[in-house]
């Protein structure tokens, strides 16, 4: 069964389950997460851990025979496994097969990065999230990290200016662990219970950290400031410029063909649906389809085509500088400066 986050702490006080399985890329909360299930655990008096890191060529038996321990020779404990790689078709057998028939004596805690749409709809993904629970970690969005602070400062008796607060909240954006690090700083630095500004700014580093698809989404909302830092950070973190080109040019892409659905009277729920654009990610599609014309997707993905000439040495430009005029093309519906050779 799947449950969300927020309802994790009431399932663990009402029952502690013998599987659970923990999803998503936002390492902080993942943990955290875990932790809850351990400590519901420990307070079952079940003490030991093993720990199983899954990569390629893993030996599951060794895990059937872990799970299999009977509690009268052994302690009750918590089977612990990490997945990293991408499963094949044997363990996925075989993490269905754990889940299905589980030991009673232990708790069993998978712990894998964000699944795939493509896996949760597959049978051998439902067939696992019946038999246990399922916890999927989303990353938390810029627009509601403040208010995610603002809740974690609380727990401490400590309250944030709003000044404060915004520049906290853009100095960790995209780093959850940054910014629990930075909340316990500023806990232990503060005079009295209210963090102002003057200390942010004094002892609070620039921990924002971005991918593409950060690039990408904000690019599409039209939040210029946001997206030329990302493609600052970006370019601060050694990311190779035609990654970052891949991904603008692949939602230009997406938006000439869903404008030329739209204008062939496809309903735009089918054209989403076609387009692999999932219901959450719909509201920023739109707002860029809103925003640019047919001209200028076309005229960006010439100027995407100039840049990737750039990148080959064919043209003699600053890659990163066309990146950016790129990036405000999108987010503002207009090129800064006409194409050139």
């Amino acid at each position: 069964m799947k449950l969300k986050p927020a309802q994790l702490q009431a399932h663990l006080q009402s029952k502690l389950g013998t599987a659970y399985f923990v999803s998503g890329d936002e390492t902080l909360l993942v943990m955290e997460t875990c932790d809850q299930i351990r400590a519901a655990a420990r307070e079952q008096s079940i003490l030991e851990r093993d720990l199983f890191h899954v990569e390629a060529g893993f030996d599951w038996n060794q895990l059937f025979d872990a799970t299999s321990a009977l509690s009268l020779f052994s302690d009750r404990r918590i089977i612990e496994i990490r997945l990293s790689a991408k499963l094949n078709e044997p363990a996925r057998k075989a993490l269905v097969e754990l889940v299905s028939n589980p030991n009673p004596d232990n708790v069993l805690l998978i712990v894998s990065p964000k699944v795939d749409s493509s896996s949760a709809k597959a049978k051998w993904f439902r067939n696992l999230e019946e038999n246990c629970c399922h916890i999927q970690i989303w990353p938390l969005e810029s627009k509601q990290l403040p208010q995610w602070i603002k809740s974690r400062l609380k727990q401490k008796h400590l309250d944030i200016e709003d000044q404060a607060l915004e520049v906290l909240s853009d100095k960790v954006d995209g780093n959850l662990l940054a910014a629990q690090q930075e909340i316990e700083k500023l806990a232990l630095l503060v005079e009295g219970h209210l963090i102002d500004e003057e200390l942010v700014n004094r002892s609070v580093s620039d921990s924002s950290r971005y991918d593409v698809f950060d690039l990408t989404e904000s690019s599409l909302k039209g939040d210029v400031k946001k997206a030329l830092k990302v493609l600052s950070g970006l370019k601060g973190e050694g990311i190779e410029p035609p990654v970052v080109l891949w991904a603008l040019s692949r939602e230009l892409r997406s938006l000439s063909i869903l404008k030329s659905q739209f204008n062939q009277g496809v309903a735009p729920a089918q054209a989403f649906r076609k387009q692999g654009v999932w219901e959450k990610r719909q509201p920023a599609v739109r707002s860029a389809l809103d925003r640019l014309s047919v001209h200028l997707i076309l005229e960006l993905i010439q100027y995407s085509g100039l840049i990737d000439q750039s990148i080959k040495g064919q043209r003699k430009t600053d890659i990163w500088d066309d990146l950016s005029a790129l990036t405000f093309a999108i987010c503002n519906g207009r090129l800064a400066a006409p194409l050139s050779d």
